[in-house]
């Protein structure tokens, strides 16, 4: 089969190594992190916005994270088919017109202001993310000697957390800023559409600024499409569909799947619920667009963790700082919704700090001594990802329930935090 593939100019195959001497691909990898991180915490700053256009509850306006990390769950595989068909570079150029199609949807959604549009374009949008991702985890181990994979990979998702620090900011300014004075609640009819389409244009705008910079590396991607020798060759080596499902028999591995689901579904719903929570007169009483700015200190958290774990993580045992990380998010939880002002806004953003070494720790934790089993477990584990999309509906029907509380409700991702902590305990000494 690497017979059939063209060695493109200048590319070097590794021989034995398994690796590609391509380091010009490594730069797009870098941008393609950045770029899905701004686009996955983006949703934190559309929510408040939609909550208002539609005057949704909280319940609803969670459907956004739903809809958009359940492509994790129904993408997932066929995106790994997908990409094992065609190669890395093709499929992540599939991906990244996904991506832009998912974009351009948000015009028609704004332009008949019906909500549910702009949830289906959320998951198709997720849709070519979850593509991307397929192809960016592996692709990054490729390009150079497998003893700094780690290091490579520890870098790119430096970047991925650059962008989820960055878009929530640069977001809040141009969406939440555009935030008319009248209120979607005192409006009805052909007034309460006019307002909707008027203000959602923001959202357009913002999209069709991210579509233009797909675009530009969509064309750059297929320009290198012949770059890797044994592109399709790798891909299939590395996929392997369902065949990983008996690996949850094994409690280490399930309970860390577990943990997963439970972390990114913790950490999206924090995210998505901090601006109104930081609106609420009791504690920082902010205006949205504000409240949205200082997202960046939530997602910011956990890119200066990264750097701060790398280093504690070679003098304690992965497992007990874990724990740690667990325990310390529940005590800023609690504290948050037991206090009020700056005391209650700032804890719950310093959650972010303790998030940050969770979701590589939880990985190579449940994964320890797989072997060549390593690649299906990957593989589950991308799925629990969907998280994303039921903790925060959850958290947000208990909101609904306690008539608006969000202290209430964040006592759910706090229990997340226990299991998971529970789980450092329990795989603190080695498999």
């Amino acid at each position: 089969m690497a017979a059939m593939m063209d060695s493109g100019a200048g590319a070097k195959n590794g021989g034995d190594s398994g690796h590609v001497e391509a380091p010009e691909l490594r730069y797009f990898v870098f941008a393609l992190f950045f770029i899905f991180g701004g686009i996955t915490s983006l949703n934190d700053v559309i929510i408040p916005k939609l909550k208002e256009l539609f005057a949704l509850s909280y319940t609803q306006a969670m459907l956004v994270q739903f809809c958009f990390f359940a492509a994790y769950a129904l993408i997932g595989i066929p995106g790994a088919m997908l990409v094992r068909k065609v190669g890395y570079m093709r499929g992540a150029a599939c991906g990244l017109l996904v991506m832009i199609a998912g974009c351009l949807a948000f015009i028609p959604a704004s332009t008949s202001a019906i909500y549910w549009l702009f949830l289906a374009a959320y998951f198709v949008l997720a849709a070519g993310v979850v593509i991307v991702q397929v192809v960016t985890n592996p692709l990054i181990s490729l390009l150079g000697k497998p003893e700094t994979a780690h290091s490579r990979l520890t870098f790119a998702q430096a970047f991925n957390s650059l962008g989820t620090t960055v878009f929530p900011v640069a977001g809040s300014v141009l969406i939440l800023g555009s935030l008319a004075s009248v209120s979607a609640d005192d409006l009805s009819g052909a007034a309460l559409n006019a307002y909707r389409r008027a203000e959602s244009q923001a959202i357009v705008h913002g999209y069709l600024g991210i579509a233009a910079a797909l675009a530009l590396v969509a064309i750059a991607v297929w320009a290198m499409r012949n770059r890797l020798p044994h592109d399709r060759s790798a891909v299939r080596d590395e996929a392997s569909g369902f065949g990983g499902l008996d690996l949850l028999r094994r409690p280490r591995f399930a309970y860390g799947a577990l943990c997963i689901f439970l972390y990114v579904g913790a950490e999206v719903t924090i995210g998505s619920f901090i601006v109104n929570y930081l609106m609420q007169d009791h504690v920082l009483a902010l205006p949205e667009q504000s409240a949205g700015q200082l997202l960046g200190f939530y997602w910011g958290g956990a890119m200066v963790g990264r750097f701060i774990g790398s280093a504690v993580l070679r003098l304690v045992s992965p497992g007990k700082v874990l724990a740690f990380n667990g325990l310390a998010a529940i005590a800023l939880i609690v504290v948050s919704t037991n206090s009020t002002g700056g005391l209650a806004g700032y804890t719950l953003l310093t959650v972010g700090l303790m998030n940050s070494i969770m979701f590589p720790t939880i990985f190579s934790l449940a994964c320890e001594k797989l072997g060549t089993r390593a690649a299906d477990g990957s593989g589950l584990i991308n799925v629990a990802i969907c998280g994303g999309a039921i903790v925060p509906v959850a958290t947000g029907a208990i909101a609904d329930a306690a008539g608006g509380n969000l202290s209430i409700a964040l006592a759910l991702p706090a229990i997340c935090y226990a299991i998971i902590a529970g789980f450092g305990f329990y795989a603190r000494k080695p498999a």
